[in-house]
């Protein structure tokens, strides 16, 4: 039974979990049966973590086999739900088009195009290429009727007539076949949530970086080098920088810290090259506490789309999570009497994923005063925090970027700002939260600039890999009540 201490802790996180599903149902009703299957995807991913940490909580222990099995199960199903989905969108896309082809014969037979209105003596673009842009609109993609004035460009008002993805590259190809490589065409939404085009000149491009940034990011290298060996001599029990002739015992540790970093790198690479997307290189953010914050790359292409946006910002901290989570479990796995840490039990209460996972596989260890681990589980672990703070919901941040991707600019405004009151709250009983939201105020809390079709949103299945990803960071950050970790039997 549960004590009356440990009752609100129980309730809240069964109240947030249902909340989440109970928000994401709510969302995907008026949809039908693509939002349905799609938020049953959402359920299918996020139900072996919720099954885990909610029977971990009763008092119930699945061992490794089990979660494997669980996983196993979940994504058998959510493969299903994933070709049910598409078959399901494939006969409402032909649904669709079928009506817009009606309606776009109807109004072609009743209305008379109205002719834009235009304000030449304001506009940056010259006449002719105005003229030139003009004849791309069409009354079966963007029928324009109003243009203004926007930066060295101009907006373009009117009603969308097609898909917004099929008529962003229908007008994109038609504006390059007229005017080159000059103009970039943006399908977005204005302030009243209606479509709009907007067409700037391309040398509002992003920049490349300049030999002076390239310095600069090569110096935050070599100084994150030097952090990471840092916390792995702290780790030691002694200050590296104090004693560098010691930097062999902080080599596996601090190594292993910057690997974990390079490989989140390697994800957002590997990705954006996929995408033909170009970054910049990586500026890393030294912390002695951990070895690293993390880095901040910038995109130096204009993104094609949202789904862009999500790959490639999912791309780094999965790859990253999946290195730590196997470094993690590999180091529980090795860890035993004689191993190098002796870390006091108290520690594994500061996340609810670490301790949960450590419970699982080190038993009644947890109890002892003392737990004896590997080094690679103090690696998994810094290497799972340092990915979770780079997936929290706020500006440029990957968590960030996941939501601006999913949910639009409004909702991740608004999700930046929740999470800067959080890490202000949190700060003032742990210094790290204090470091990393002055990190986010003056580095990152911008939004990423539009994708080029803003209006188009990634595919459900991306929507649910990006909740399962904020809830696995939820999981590694939060730590575990005293109360319920003494009766987990963690401390």
């Amino acid at each position: 039974m549960f004590t009356t201490s440990e009752t609100p802790v129980i309730a809240t996180i069964l109240a947030v979990a249902f909340g989440i599903l109970g928000w994401g149902f709510y969302r995907a009703r008026p949809f039908g049966k693509l939002g349905i299957l799609a938020w049953l995807q959402s359920l299918v991913l996020m139900t072996p973590w919720l099954l885990f940490f909610g029977l971990f909580a009763a008092g119930i222990y699945i061992n490794i086999i089990g979660i494997v099995l669980l996983l196993v199960v979940s994504a058998g199903i959510y493969v299903y739900l994933g070709r049910q989905l598409r078959a399901a969108g494939q006969d409402a896309i032909l649904r669709q088009k079928a009506v817009d082809r009606l309606k776009s014969e109807s109004e072609s037979n009743t209305n008379t195009p109205t002719v834009a209105v235009v304000i030449p003596e304001t506009l940056s673009i010259p006449d002719d290429d105005l003229s030139a842009i003009k004849s791309i609109f069409g009354i079966d993609t963007f029928f324009a009727t109003e243009t203004i004035p926007y930066q060295d460009g101009a907006v373009f008002k009117g009603n969308l007539r097609g898909e917004p993805e099929e008529t962003h590259n229908r007008l994109t190809e038609s504006l390059k076949s007229r005017l080159g490589d000059k103009y970039r065409l943006f399908l977005v939404e204005n302030a009243d949530s209606r479509p709009v085009v907007i067409v700037l000149p391309s040398r509002n491009d992003p920049r490349p970086m300049s030999i002076a940034q390239k310095v600069f990011a090569g110096v935050l290298l070599i100084a994150t080098l030097g952090t990471c060996l840092e916390a792995a001599g702290l780790l030691l029990g002694f200050d590296f920088f104090s004693y560098p002739v010691r930097y062999q015992e902080t080599l596996p540790i601090g190594g292993g810290i910057f690997i974990i970093l390079i490989a989140h790198e390697i994800g957002h690479w590997v990705s954006a090259r996929r995408h033909q997307v170009r970054l910049s290189l990586p500026f890393f953010l030294p912390a002695v506490q951990i070895g690293s914050f993390g880095a901040i790359t910038r995109f130096e292409s204009l993104l094609l789309n949202r789904k862009v946006l999500f790959d490639i910002s999912l791309a780094g901290p999965a790859t990253g999570g999946i290195l730590s989570l196997v470094l993690l479990i590999a180091g529980l796995l090795l860890s035993k009497q004689n191993s190098l840490f002796q870390i006091p039990n108290e520690f594994f209460q500061g996340s609810i994923l670490v301790g949960t996972l450590s419970k699982v596989v080190l038993g009644k260890a947890l109890q002892s005063p003392t737990v004896p681990v590997n080094p690679l589980v103090i690696i998994g672990w810094l290497g799972l925090v340092v990915n979770a703070l780079n997936l929290m919901p706020a500006g440029q941040l990957d968590g960030g970027r996941i939501v601006q991707a999913i949910y639009g600019r409004k909702i991740a405004s608004r999700a930046t700002i929740a999470t800067l009151i959080v890490l202000a709250l949190v700060s003032l009983g742990n210094p790290l939260a204090m470091y990393w939201a002055i990190v986010i105020v003056f580095l990152q809390r911008d939004l990423e600039r539009p994708s080029l079709n803003e209006i188009t949103e990634p595919d459900d299945q991306s929507a649910a890999l990006g909740l399962l990803a904020l809830f696995l960071m939820i999981a590694t950050l939060i730590p575990l009540t005293p109360a319920l970790a003494g009766r987990l039997g963690i401390g």
